[in-house]
């Protein structure tokens, strides 16, 4: 995996699990008065922005990658190039960026999955897999994750 200079953190922010960039590119942000809970692991080859107020349980994984080629050769080889040389500074994941709004809710053991984005304030129920972006102000739930309802005005607050 690369440098920590791919990843930044704001103030008040505390990180309880993993933030991992790959070899071949990647960065996390992370906003102000954040917490990433424990065993929460963020994988990026892309861009994951967190923005501020945004809490995300223990046991999330964040991906902004398919994490190995689709073909079977391709991901062969890549297993055998970690192997022997480590991970390839070239690769081709499918990369599609995660951006992750202000005041998100993530529950535990929650997968939120490349190219989404959560809405300003949504909240994202335990064990959910985002596989689509979310709306913001919405509650989501289930795999795949699905609009439950909306929150309400006082509920925004």
């Amino acid at each position: 995996m690369r440098s920590p200079e791919h990843i930044q953190i704001g103030a008040f922010t505390h990180v309880r699990g993993e933030l991992l960039t790959f070899a071949h590119g990647g960065q996390i942000t992370i906003g102000n008065y954040c917490y990433i809970g424990e065993q929460s692991r963020l994988w990026s080859s892309a861009h994951i922005h967190i923005g501020d107020r945004v809490l995300i349980a223990h046991l999330v994984t964040i991906l902004d990658n398919l994490t190995h080629p689709i073909s079977a050769r391709a991901r062969h080889d890549h297993y055998r190039a970690i192997l022997e040389k480590g991970h390839p500074k070239v690769l081709d994941l499918d990369e599609q960026p995660v951006k992750i709004c202000d005041d998100v809710w993530i529950g535990c053991s929650s997968v939120i999955l490349k190219g989404v984005m959560i809405g300003q304030g949504a909240i994202i129920g335990a064990g959910s897999v985002v596989t689509t972006s979310i709306p913001p102000w919405t509650i989501c739930a289930g795999n795949p994750a699905r609009v439950i309802r909306e929150l309400t005005q006082a509920e925004r607050a």
